[in-house]
């Protein structure tokens, strides 16, 4: 995840979304690499840690804030914003689905 602050845009998850990765989509290993990646058929997306960190907890049961939430007890320094952005380009792409309550 990239190390600037973002600011929401209207177009951006709420806290209230309960992010999933899509069914065509796998959180995996790869050992050829030695990082995680995300594969979609014809792509692969290479994540570093904090990437596949947040991705492990989108399993469509918690908010976007029980994700941050659980990243703040494991990791210092967690920007919401930065998480919500991150997860809402991985929707806009299609990698990623987000339920709402």
């Amino acid at each position: 995840m990239p190390s600037t602050e973002v600011t929401p845009t209207e177009n951006s998850l709420p806290l209230s979304a309960r992010p999933r990765l899509s069914a065509h989509v796998r959180l995996v290993f790869d050992e050829v690499r030695g990082h995680h990646v995300l594969l979609a058929p014809e792509s692969v997306m290479v994540l570093n840690a904090t990437g596949a960190a947040v991705l492990r907890l989108c399993q469509g049961q918690s908010t976007l804030a029980g994700i941050v939430r659980e990243l703040s007890r494991r990791y210092d320094h967690v920007i919401v914003d930065e998480v919500r952005n991150f997860l809402t380009r991985l929707a806009a792409r299609r990698y990623l689905e987000a339920g709402r309550d």
